[in-house]
């Protein structure tokens, strides 16, 4: 899933070095903090959350197939 992320979102940003994920197992979640530039920052979420809402939605639906629950935190 941390390949899937970086996958998504290293195109889309000016420093793809810059981009890290950092995978957190708890009980019944998995999160995913993912880590950008703050110049990038931008760029990650688009316009009104756009971007952002749509890495959600394939992330969650790439972990459908687990009993987990998905969640992707975006830190600036």
């Amino acid at each position: 899933m941390v390949g899937l992320i970086e996958t998504i979102v290293k195109p889309l940003v000016d420093e793809p070095d810059a981009v890290s994920v950092e995978e957190e197992v708890q009980s019944r979640t998995v999160v995913y903090r993912l880590t950008v530039s703050k110049n990038d920052i931008g760029k990650v979420i688009g316009k009104q959350g756009r971007i952002a809402r749509a890495i959600r939605s394939v992330v969650y639906a790439a972990g459908t197939r687990s009993s987990k629950r998905i969640q992707l935190e975006i830190n600036d």
